[in-house]
């Protein structure tokens, strides 16, 4: 075993124990984990694709602080999937659920995103989101498809009796020329609202879910970081 390879493989156990503990103390950790590192204000701010879910069984806000401008973080956001830039999170733990991720450390301009692209979490059958709207170096608003026809649930009323409807959205907020604001919520609605759905969903996916996107947060900041840092080395003083 190579030692990028060795050290992902340390890194998907690390997040393993983190997923474990946080299954094991879901009811007492849901809280925090739903608006982990956002303030008050980021919590009950409105964002684009609030409207795309309307009544949330489950919504978070969760945020990062990265030390660069909007518009180097912006193409990290912008390649996001599985068969584009990856998702910056724990590959070796996503490889071993068979999702075929494959995290990027550059930017690939054919990688990046458009209106109706899928944004895949691994092959064909694997859980979809399509881009549903694009507002450059500001918001990425993604919304679930059905991963076997992968049509995105129409908002009805009444919406039928079994149904998913969910978002993931992305906002860029800066604070001055070199600071960025990432903020990422997610709504779900889901029918029926029985113990199956609330054991699949509120038990196991809410917990693993943010492990999961805490490490992608946080890869996205130190890849945009370290670009910045890049950039401006290069730059004769």
């Amino acid at each position: 075993m190579t030692g990028s390879k060795f050290k992902d493989a340390l890194e998907g156990l690390g997040g393993a124990a983190f997923i474990a503990i946080h299954l094991l103390l879901n009811p007492i950790l849901r809280r925090w984990r739903d608006r982990w590192g956002a303030t008050e204000a980021e919590v009950n701010r409105p964002l684009p694709g609030d409207e795309l879910v309307h009544h949330p069984k489950w919504r978070y806000t969760h945020a990062v602080t990265i030390h660069a401008p909007a518009e180097k973080v912006w193409p990290w956001l912008g390649q996001i999937g599985q068969g584009r830039g990856g998702l910056y999170s724990y590959e070796w733990l996503e490889n071993l659920a068979g999702c075929d991720m494959h995290n990027a450390d550059r930017i690939v301009p054919e990688h990046q995103l458009k209106v109706g692209d899928g944004v895949r979490l691994g092959p064909k059958g694997y859980p979809l989101y399509k881009v549903a709207a694009i507002e450059s170096y500001r918001a990425l608003v993604l919304v679930g498809a059905d991963p076997k026809t992968e049509e995105v649930t129409r908002v009805t009323d009444p919406m039928p009796t079994t149904y998913t409807n969910g978002n993931w959205v992305f906002v860029l907020k800066p604070i001055d020329d070199h600071t960025t604001r990432l903020l990422v919520r997610g709504l779900l609605d889901y029918a029926p609202d029985n113990f199956a759905n609330t054991l699949i969903w509120r038990v196991m996916t809410e917990p693993i879910g943010f492990v999961m996107e805490r490490k992608m947060l946080l890869g996205i900041k130190q890849r945009a970081e370290a670009a910045t840092a890049r950039h401006a080395e290069a730059v004769p003083a």
